[in-house]
């Protein structure tokens, strides 16, 4: 493997986890950690990543266009369609609470240029915003999850019953007619008090999340305000979150060749000619 090969890997590898610690970089790579840090570098000076004390977190859109197997395993496109959709339902001047996880990163993509307070337990989410000029930044510390990049446990949990949000938004590993799961204790404890201090609670999740159980069970449908998922979702689930009475956003997802940028253009557009 060339050495644009390996960093071309090393991006593809960011650009679905959003975040990786150096360990799990080496491993992936099967190269040494001096090898991996020469490539981070390199990366980190063409804008595709950010490094960070102990790993790095992806930042570019230059991978995002990943070949069509990767996607159907990682749903980039799909989680790209719900940052933006969800972002949208951001006011300028709102105090948030982003819980870590490769969708809700897709949110925080699309929020650096808003005038917010974002509130997150996630490193990868808070070295992206960390950057953003108009985003006024407060982490909420506590065990780091290696993993993910996420604090959780006692700590986090204690932050976080000291403040208010208007909105949270949080993923789920597993999504079922009873509610939503997730595959970490420590997890589920600290997204439970995350709801107990929003407003309102929405869920970003893509159709691979729907329809499967985890290992622990976060809450039933009465707890969720919003659901945004991407319009592949089946019809079958989308009724399953409405009859809940939850309100249920499907963002569409631009393929074949058309850039994201030239479809929200073109709905402008559409959306300007009906008036």
């Amino acid at each position: 493997m060339t050495g644009d090969e390996r960093r071309q890997q090393l991006s593809e590898f960011l650009a679905r986890r959003g975040f990786a610690d150096l360990s799990v970089l080496v491993t992936e790579l099967g190269v040494s950690e001096s090898t991996v840090r020469r490539d981070l570098s390199q990366l980190e000076e063409e804008g595709v990543i950010r490094r960070t004390h102990g790993g790095a977190v992806f930042v570019s859109d230059r991978f995002s266009a990943l070949n069509y197997s990767a996607r159907e395993s990682t749903a980039v496109e799909e989680k790209l369609a719900i940052g933006r959709a969800a972002a949208e339902r951001v006011e300028d001047g709102e105090t948030i609470l982003m819980d870590g996880g490769t969708t809700t990163f897709q949110v925080a993509r699309h929020l650096m240029t808003r005038s917010l307070q974002v509130v997150t337990n996630s490193l990868p989410i808070a070295n992206l915003l960390g950057s953003a000029a108009s985003v006024e930044l407060i982490f909420v510390g506590g065990y780091i999850y290696p993993r993910t990049g996420v604090a959780l446990g006692p700590i986090a949990k204690q932050a976080l019953a000291g403040l208010h949000f208007t909105k949270v938004f949080m993923g789920a590993a597993g999504i079922t007619e009873e509610g939503l799961y997730n595959a970490n204790v420590l997890l589920v404890e600290t997204q439970e008090q995350m709801m107990r201090s929003a407003d309102e609670v929405i869920v970003v999740a893509d159709r691979t999340k729907f329809g499967r159980r985890s290992l622990a069970r976060l809450c039933g449908w009465d707890r969720i305000n919003r659901v945004v998922s991407d319009a592949g979702l089946e019809s079958k689930w989308q009724d399953v979150v409405r009859e809940a009475g939850v309100d249920m956003i499907l963002a569409p997802v631009t393929g074949n060749g058309v850039t994201r940028d030239a479809a929200k253009r073109a709905e402008s557009c559409a959306t300007n000619g009906a008036r």
